[in-house]
């Protein structure tokens, strides 16, 4: 009888339990199905949401613009015609100094000590003078070029905010030497034709409202 009693019990305590986790079992089976399993997780998104966009950009050869803007020979050929003139007078000062070093080694055996002294002296001044205008004629060349070359760089500028905006790029990337060898033509398009041809149009309205306007400014 004991063995019996002791039997019912551990029956009826079991069904206690039972009953006791059913709810935790029923909450613990909800939230499992609620939650995204992990291939819907990283499913494509649906119709509805937007895809993101791919990065776009442009290229272009800059001395390949530069080089064929309107503008470009004219600049080229004041800046050709000033370094002729330093040349020239580089050389005249060269020439000048050569020919008074020759004077002097013909006659420094026959010049009294403080004439030789002398002609030391105005050899090493002409000299210094000859390298302080060399010097001097470079700096002046290389302003002069990045003046003359200045406002064709700001249309180059002004032209690549153009487009950019107007294309909807991320940025734009100079192709010059070699620097972008590899590019994706999903997200990169060559635009050095459509720069020069940017430019020549600018340059036409200019040359076509100068035409009107400077009359008009004379008279």
């Amino acid at each position: 009888m004991p063995i019996l009693i002791q039997h019912f019990m551990m029956k009826k305590t079991f069904l206690y339990l039972v009953l006791a986790m059913m709810p935790v079992l029923a909450s613990a089976q909800q939230v499992a199905n609620s939650a995204p399993k992990a291939s819907e997780a990283t499913a494509a998104p649906t119709a509805g949401a937007e895809a993101p966009s791919a990065i776009r950009f442009g290229y272009f050869s800059f001395e390949e613009v530069f080089r064929t803007m309107p503008g470009y020979a004219i600049a080229k050929h004041h800046m050709d015609d000033l370094r002729l003139k330093y040349d020239a007078e580089t050389k005249r000062s060269e020439d000048e100094f050569n020919s008074k070093y020759e004077e002097f080694l013909d006659g420094q055996r026959n010049f009294a000590p403080s004439i030789l002294e002398k002609r030391q002296a105005e050899l090493r001044e002409l000299m210094a003078k000859n390298m302080a205008f060399k010097a001097e004629s470079e700096r002046l060349l290389k302003q002069a070029e990045k003046d003359a070359y200045a406002p064709l760089k700001k249309q180059i500028r002004e032209a690549l905010q153009k487009i950019g905006k107007a294309k909807g790029y991320a940025f734009i990337l100079n192709a010059d030497h070699d620097s972008l060898p590899y590019v994706d033509a999903a997200m990169g398009e060559d635009i050095t034709e459509l720069i020069k041809e940017n430019l020549k149009r600018c340059c036409l309205l200019i040359l076509v409202l100068s035409e009107y306007l400077i009359p008009d400014m004379v008279g």
